[in-house]
């Protein structure tokens, strides 16, 4: 009498475990990577809440002693960054990142410098409060 060897199951392709894979490490590079370089650890940022906002591509830093900084760099004035930014920029929407600590009085100077100079908008770019 022959003895049949029974057929070998043919294995499926692991196409399931090869997209868990995959579909993890989009999700790992979402989470790890940055879009944009991060603010200057310095600088804390205001607190409001229900408000819509921005993300401050090219804006100005306002320190809470009252310094500006624009891209990395320190600024002398508000005449400073308006030269620099209106070579990549015009001048019509400025957007202002303040201290936490900054005075109001400050950044009331600053924003007003700014429209006398020929700003159209001024935002200011604040953290948003979790509730």
């Amino acid at each position: 009498m022959i003895q049949l060897k029974p057929k070998a199951k043919q294995g499926r392709e692991p196409t399931i475990a090869l997209i868990n894979v995959v579909f993890l490490m989009l999700i790992f590079f979402m989470i790890a990577g940055t879009l944009a370089p991060p603010l200057s650890k310095s600088v804390k940022l205001v607190e409001t809440s229900e408000l819509e906002g921005r993300e401050p591509p090219d804006a100005l830093v306002i320190r809470a002693d009252a310094t500006l900084e624009y891209r990395g760099a320190e600024l002398t004035g508000v005449e400073a960054y308006v030269e620099r930014a209106s070579i990549n920029l015009p001048l019509d929407d400025v957007r202002l990142v303040p201290d936490r600590a900054l005075p109001a009085v400050k950044l009331k100077e600053v924003s007003d410098a700014l429209r006398a100079l020929g700003a159209k908008k001024v935002y200011v770019v604040t953290e948003r409060g979790v509730q």
